[in-house]
């Protein structure tokens, strides 16, 4: 089975190097999700349409959004979901404010201003951060913030989810808390901010290979 590995923002899909560099599989497969569309909807027909078969899904944040409206439009396709630092909630009136000022940030401070506003954000442990990482078209993540405020919400499709599915979260992500998922199968890397793959990569490999073992 494939695995299908749906990066954060403002990171592209190089993020996912301790995932791949551990698991050592021929079958994952870690897409750049900008430019694919202006919904979460259409970046996920995308990826169906350059993709084949059977599907383990793993999405961290932004990437968990996109992994949902996969799940919601090919459900048949998807066996299993690791929803890593995302919410199956749409967002709050608080929280669209929040992604404008965002958007009003990339296009007074570009990449680089999003980036300094963001890293005390996604990583407990600052020195985690890799800036090298960041993808750096302001238009384009400026369309993705677009994406995620406008996403459905999804709590319909995590609850009747028929695989796999699980929840991770950091012990101090600002975005979202353990105890908001409750309700749900959700694991808490301690120590970790927003981007538990990159800040405790070990401890999320083996969350991520129990899953697999699961799908």
């Amino acid at each position: 089975m494939r695995v299908l590995l749906l990066h954060a923002f403002p990171l592209d899909e190089r993020m996912w190097g301790p995932q791949r560099a551990a698991l050592e599989s021929d079958e994952m497969i870690a897409p750049r999700l900008y430019g694919r569309g202006q919904t979460m909807d259409t970046w996920a027909d995308s990826l169906a349409a350059e993709t084949d078969g059977e599907l383990a899904v793993v999405g961290a944040s932004m990437g968990g959004y996109c992994a949902l409206s996969l799940a919601r439009r090919f459900p048949e396709r998807v066996r299993g979901l690791l929803l890593v630092g995302a919410r199956p909630d749409a967002d709050s009136e608080e929280r669209r404010a929040g992604r404008a000022d965002t958007i009003e940030l990339i296009r007074r401070e570009g990449p680089d201003g999003l980036w300094r506003s963001m890293v005390p954000k996604l990583f407990a442990d600052e020195s985690r951060a890799d800036e090298r990482l960041l993808h750096r078209d302001p238009d384009e993540l400026v369309g993705a913030v677009a994406a995620i405020r406008d996403r459905e919400d999804s709590t319909d499709v995590v609850r009747s989810f028929a695989g796999p599915l699980q929840f991770v979260v950091g012990e101090h992500d600002p975005f979202v808390s353990a105890q908001e998922l409750a309700d749900y199968d959700v694991r808490e890397i301690l120590g970790a901010g927003h981007l538990v793959s990159l800040e405790r990569p070990d401890e999320f490999n083996e969350i991520l290979r129990e899953f697999l073992g699961h799908v």
